[in-house]
């Protein structure tokens, strides 16, 4: 998919995720400040920062629509890495706030009786941030964009603290530390879903090996091309959609003329840009070198 249609759903996806997440914060909180509940509370703030991570992506999508320039000739793609790690880290920093906030409710030894309300708005949660997660994940696969798809591990993180809430509300009844506990639960949810989404953010910043199916296609249409050439040395630099492709060229020595060989190389450029919307930079050598 182009750029343009990238961005879109980017934004798209941003929006929607700010007003359920508002909606859902409103609720939870209402619920979690009427029944005093340290983990309906947290799981509500939680919801909050999804709203936060959405404006990051939205503003994101807007970032990464703008043209190349001088100073970023190769666009501005990567903001999408880099909102990712913001909302990381901001995942990181929710759960060890929620890990501090349940110490103090098991110290204080005091329980926390849940009501149907508690039950139904956990539900709702539950409903509406699994749907916006699997938004999410279905917009990132099609477009191939890591905040689409970081923005929809925040949305399973939050679905499955809910999930958590739900579970400990059906049994507070026999334990008094049930909501002390869940929050220290929740909070393990959280940091996990941080360091899923900082691993391959960092991973794709720092810079990232081909897949071996996308080596498989350019060596398909290489071959196809020039059966004798031999491909190697790949080096993949993802801009968000804009994806540059680095590698040698083993060719014969004796055979080509120089302005043939670059004939070559200029082809498979442009059968990479126009099969697998990739921009190839080609360093050839000769056979035996």
């Amino acid at each position: 998919m182009g750029r343009t249609g990238s961005t879109n759903w980017t934004l798209i996806e941003g929006w929607v995720s700010i007003a359920a997440n508002l909606v859902l914060f409103g609720l939870k909180l209402w619920v979690g400040l009427l029944i005093g509940s340290v983990a309906l509370i947290a799981d509500a703030y939680h919801t909050l920062t999804d709203s936060i991570s959405s404006g990051i992506v939205v503003f994101s999508g807007w970032v990464s629509r703008k043209p190349p320039d001088d100073d970023h000739p190769f666009g501005h793609g990567r903001s999408d890495l880099v909102c990712s790690v913001i909302i990381g880290v901001l995942l990181g920093l929710i759960g060890f706030e929620f890990i501090l906030k349940s110490v103090e409710q098991l110290k204080s030894g005091a329980a926390v009786h849940y009501g149907a309300a508690a039950i139904v708005v956990t539900i709702v949660s539950i409903a509406a941030k699994e749907s916006m997660a699997q938004f999410a994940f279905w917009a990132g696969r099609r477009t191939d964009n890591t905040i689409l798809k970081a923005d929809g591990w925040h949305h399973r993180s939050d679905a499955l603290s809910s999930v958590v809430v739900l579970v400990g509300i059906l049994f507070s009844s026999f334990f008094w530390w049930m909501d002390g506990v869940l929050g220290i639960i929740v909070a393990l949810l959280i940091f996990y879903g941080s360091y899923e989404i900082l691993r391959d953010s960092i991973n794709r910043l720092i810079g990232e090996k081909p897949e071996r199916e996308l080596l498989e296609k350019i060596d398909h249409i290489i071959h196809e091309l020039y059966p004798e050439v031999s491909p190697h040395h790949f080096h993949l630099h993802r801009y968000g959609d804009h994806v540059e492709l680095t590698f040698h060229l083993t060719m014969d020595q004796e055979g080509l003329t120089l302005k043939e060989a670059h004939e070559q190389a200029h082809s498979i450029e442009q059968a990479l840009r126009e099969r697998l919307d990739i921009e190839a930079t080609i360093h050839m050598e000769p056979q035996g070198k």
